[in-house]
């Protein structure tokens, strides 16, 4: 059953435009883009010996709330560094934020938590899109806030428009806000190139004028502006990065997330079309192409300090039930299925992809990844309880994906704790761990 709760999860996750997806056994590591090894500096000294497990931190609601520091987090941070700020064990930040760059989010963590954070330590929930080779010569138009056009292009993308320009380019389909109306009806616009597929980074500024303008490339086809006599179906590629319908700041109560954007655009194009709309792939947690991708950072970072007990253990120490547990249980599966079974797809297809695919125990070493849910965020202990004896709260109140069918079991962490620094003294006394 829970073999199949997986194939389930999977498929409806990825429900691609021109049908079934490759496996997430299909994606090479690591080419070109992928994130180098940290410097050797970055490591703690020789010891006798070497971790085989590491640590995947989710930052909102984990270490901080908005711009302030959680103070577990600092407590943790020094069992888990030397006086240079450098790691005992492997550790990778993985957070679903992704309206920023990897540079930025390493320096904020680094202002943050008192030493050195390196860029390639950090997973936002784009970074693997710099994998997705096959929609990197396309037009491909990007909605999200911050550097959306750079983050875009550093992660391989060469031709990007951005919903400003579309806006600029098309003045008559922005039309909510009164301010913004033109005065004077402008000149059509006959040299924008057609847009080829959608990335979706993060939630937006303006959601009205992102859903319409959105809405209008989909049903054009590309053309905004342009009248089509029919709803072109299947529609262009999405491929839509954070699935999180809420998340936590330094507000009592859990914001909106990107997902709830998603909700309101899936809602939309069903409303307009009578159509489903489809992702090409959804990334970020509680994706599994996010944290295989997080592995495979681990075990970079642990050859680069010459450590070299073989990965066995991965902890995944989240605040969200339905992104950072639903995700890590996810790919605890994965593992213990040997890769046998389809998840998300990752990439195309190619020789290369399928030569580690045949080799798969090379790229996913570990044996397990347990999660473990703190109390600093999204997650309270003493939220509302089922309204009936019948009912589970977890179901009548799902707040992951649409496209991510539920299991109860999935929510159900590994262990409950009640902040990131009885985190780390869980695992250091599972892992029977003391520094040197």
């Amino acid at each position: 059953m829970a073999l199949g709760c997986l194939v389930q999860a999977g498929r409806a996750a990825l429900r691609a435009r021109r049908g079934p997806g490759p496996t997430v056994g299909s994606l090479a590591f690591c080419t070109s883009p992928c994130p180098g090894p940290p410097a050797r500096r970055s490591c703690a000294g020789p010891r006798t010996t070497s971790p085989s497990f590491g640590f995947l931190f989710d930052i909102d609601g984990v270490l901080l709330r908005g711009r302030l520091v959680i103070p577990a987090a600092k407590k943790a941070f020094q069992k888990l560094t030397d006086a240079k700020g450098r790691f005992h064990v492997p550790v990778a930040f993985v957070t679903n934020a992704g309206n920023c760059s990897r540079e930025n989010k390493a320096e904020e963590l680094s202002e943050a938590l008192g030493f050195k954070v390196s860029p390639e330590w950090v997973i936002l929930s784009h970074s693997p899109l710099r994998l997705f080779h096959e929609f990197h010569g396309k037009c491909m138009l990007v909605c999200g806030q911050g550097p959306v056009e750079e983050n875009a292009k550093a992660l391989g993308f060469q031709h990007v428009v951005t919903i400003e320009n579309v806006r600029k380019a098309f003045p008559l389909l922005d039309m909510v806000d009164q301010s913004r109306r033109p005065k004077v009806l402008p000149p059509p616009t006959t040299d924008f190139p057609t847009i080829e597929g959608i990335i979706l980074l993060g939630e937006p500024i303006r959601w009205e004028t992102c859903l319409q303008l959105i809405i209008d490339i989909l049903l054009s086809n590309g053309n905004p502006g342009a009248e089509l006599s029919t709803v072109p179906y299947p529609h262009l590629p999405i491929l839509a990065c954070n699935m999180d319908l809420l998340w936590m700041a330094e507000a009592k109560m859990p914001r909106f997330g990107h997902g709830t954007f998603l909700v309101c655009l899936e809602n939309i194009y069903k409303k307009m079309t009578g159509k489903d709309l489809k992702y090409e792939a959804l990334i970020g947690k509680p994706s599994t192409v996010t944290y295989r991708y997080a592995e495979h950072v681990i075990k970079q970072q642990m050859e680069s300090c010459g450590w070299t007990s073989p990965l066995r253990q991965l902890y995944a120490v989240g605040d969200n039930p339905m992104a950072d547990i639903y995700g890590a249980n996810l790919y605890n599966r994965y593992l213990q299925a040997q890769g046998e079974v389809s998840i998300t797809a990752m990439a195309p297809e190619s020789e290369a992809h399928l030569e580690v695919q045949r080799d798969h125990r090379s790229i996913c070493s570990a044996e397990s990844c347990q999660s473990i849910l703190v109390c600093t965020g999204v997650y309270n202990p003493y939220g509302d309880m089922p309204v009936g004896p019948n009912e589970n709260m977890l179901e009548t109140v799902f707040h992951g994906h649409r496209d991510f069918h539920f299991d109860p079991s999935l929510v159900e962490a590994s262990h409950v704790v009640h902040d990131v620094n009885d985190a780390v003294d869980l695992v250091f006394q599972k892992e029977d761990w003391k520094n040197e």
